[in-house]
């Protein structure tokens, strides 16, 4: 029946699509504001292929259909996209520009929907299908919606102020700051459409996107330091105006693309990365200057001020309390067998929420058992999960949010078994080799101007001295009770311009700290714990991590042999501390369990 659905939904799109006379049709993930994590009404791809991932895109044409995803997704899109359907591509090998270029016949007419695609993107596959005789054609209703006959409406859940206590700056500063940063280069206005920099910049909150509190909105800042909230009028009430006060005018979202006609003779700055297609394009037709720069937001959002940085303290603290009720079950409920990945899952949520101010989870759990902890970005689903075997490494990836801060953890254990299995000599060896590269990262110094992929290779040298390495990044920032994965500072490798990693790491930034290795069929390590960018002089000539995240590193993996003097007093002095943070919220086996946890190495 589901791939009967499916085939129905791809000939009704084909069907549309020839109606309008187009020859193809491009599939994103994405909404219109380019987040991470989208919408119901937006999860365009998952309704027309029955692919769940978080990143990837199809293309239809007329006799043929692709979908494309990384290598992240390889596996899931075999078990949830029928291949009779849709070829089956591999990113980067396989380019969704090049394959329609090979294979649409030449004067195809390639429709796209401006309002989810960035205008970088508009512009090298117009390039791309021109060069093979195509023509890339803007579509502003959209023939899947056309055809989706119960698609979900965008959420209608509030948007609330944010407690100015724990935002540490009021709106009415951060639209000043800005405006003068607007005034300095010449702006007349700024487009934000970045959801979570709306909802820093005006101190609000929302539930319509999974994991992110954040409302759908679009602000148009000027360089006066007002500015106009587009947001849907069922979202707003009397509280959320108050707030607002009256130099933030309150307008409705459907007028967002006609509100900009009236910047017409204005230089106007709009970010490539969040700034969709039609914003440009509007801007443009009414005779405005598009300034392509990056969101005026964006580095005040990533540096975190002091009562935001306490909040995350706070947070993590209650979040790694949690996280060791929740390891102390796995040590001694789950070597008796019956559990599972999901079964785990619902047990750590538990634990979260058992806090009593858990807001949400800040992404899908990665709760991985034996092979499937080699895969990274893994998922569990019904159809994927496994037992958690007694004998065997087991991964968790998780994290919460609450109001005063947002968490991202991984912990790699071991399960114990009746018969004391211990894990082998070359399972030690990794974890022990990625503890290392951790441990270094941690205790880094570096001057200021430092750039994140400078600090990449400390993660992975101990990895790379025994010929092996991992195929993601070390490290990206983390918001304030906003988005888990936020910009622009990341830690990973130079190689490939990845975004990010190029962005001075300034005083006040969080990022993660998460080395791993995977043995593909077999099992995966690692270790993360979030860290926050401090000055190490008076000056601020020098900067170093702060650790935010405390909660024990499973011992049974790690092979002391391996570890320096200098390494093992690291390992002592985190459990120490570990210890003194967890244990006053913790009673009975669990503290039991976490003052055996944290006994020196």
């Amino acid at each position: 029946m589901l791939m009967h659905t499916h085939e129905a939904r791809l000939e009704a799109l084909r069907a549309e699509l020839t109606r309008r006379q187009l020859g193809g049709w491009i599939v994103p993930i994405a909404d219109e504001h380019m987040s991470e994590y989208v919408g119901a009404y937006a999860q365009r791809l998952h309704w027309l292929t029955g692919f769940a991932g978080s990143a990837g895109s199809a293309v239809v044409l007329a006799d043929d259909a692709a979908v494309f995803v990384d290598g992240r997704y390889t596996i899931q899109v075999r078990e949830q996209v029928d291949s009779r359907l849709f070829r089956h591509m591999s990113v980067p090998k396989d380019d969704p520009l090049r394959w329609i270029a090979a294979t649409a016949p030449a004067g195809a007419r390639i429709g796209y929907d401006p309002w989810l695609h960035t205008a970088g993107w508009v512009k090298n596959a117009a390039r791309v299908l021109a060069t093979a005789g195509m023509e890339l054609v803007a579509v502003a209703d959209n023939p899947l919606d056309a055809i989706w006959q119960d698609r979900p409406a965008p959420s209608p859940a509030p948007a609330l102020p944010y407690d100015e206590a724990l935002a540490g700056r009021s709106s009415a500063d951060k639209r000043a700051e800005l405006a003068e940063g607007l005034r300095a280069r010449g702006l007349d206005a700024a487009i934000v459409s970045a959801l979570d920099s709306v909802a820093w910049l005006l101190n609000i909150r929302g539930t319509d996107v999974d994991h992110t509190p954040v409302a759908l909105s679009y602000v148009v800042a000027r360089a006066d330091g007002t500015a106009d909230l587009f947001i849907a009028p069922e979202k707003t009430g009397a509280e959320l105006l108050r707030h607002l006060g009256n130099a933030v005018i309150v307008r409705d979202r459907a007028d967002f693309a006609g509100a900009l006609t009236g910047l017409g003779g204005q230089r106007v700055l709009v970010d490539p990365s969040f700034g969709v297609a039609a914003i440009t394009q509007a801007l443009e037709e009414a005779g405005a200057t598009v300034v392509a720069e990056s969101d005026p937001t964006i580095i005040a959002k990533a540096q975190k001020n002091p009562a935001e940085q306490a909040g995350q303290r706070a947070a993590q603290a209650r979040d790694g309390a949690a996280i060791a009720r929740f390891l102390h079950w796995l040590a001694t409920e789950v070597p008796g067998g019956g559990e599972t990945e999901l079964s785990a899952v619902a047990r750590l949520l538990a634990f979260r929420q058992a806090t009593g101010l858990l807001r949400d989870t800040s992404f899908d759990t990665i709760s991985a058992a034996g092979p499937h902890a080699a895969l990274p970005h893994y998922r569990v689903d019904e159809g994927s999960n496994l037992p958690i075997r007694p004998g065997s490494i087991y991964l968790v990836d998780s994290g919460g949010q609450y109001d005063d801060g947002t968490t991202d953890i991984t912990r790699t254990v071991w399960v114990p078994d009746a018969a004391g299995t211990q894990p082998t000599a070359q399972q030690r060896d990794r974890f022990t080799r990625v503890l290392k590269g951790h441990i270094a990262l941690d205790r880094q110094v570096f001057p200021a101007g430092t750039i994140g992929g400078e600090l990449d290779v400390l993660a992975r040298q101990y990895l790379w001295m025994d010929q092996a390495d991992y195929a993601h990044g070390t490290g990206h920032g983390v918001g304030s009770f906003l988005a888990v994965h936020e910009g622009p500072q990341r830690i990973a490798r130079l190689r490939g311009g990845q975004a990010g990693t190029t962005q001075e790491l300034l005083s006040g930034m969080i990022l993660s700290n998460e080395p791993g290795y995977y043995e593909a069929g077999a099992y995966g390590i690692r270790t993360e714990n979030l860290l926050l960018v401090v000055p190490r002089d008076d000056e601020g000539q020098w900067l170093g991590f702060e650790t935010l995240t405390f909660v024990p590193i499973d011992r049974t993996l790690v092979e002391p042999a391996l570890l320096s003097p200098e390494e093992i007093a690291w390992w002592n002095s985190y459990h120490v501390r570990t210890h003194a943070l967890l244990a006053p919220q913790l009673d009975g086996a669990a503290l039991g369990w976490l003052d055996a946890a944290c006994a020196p190495l």
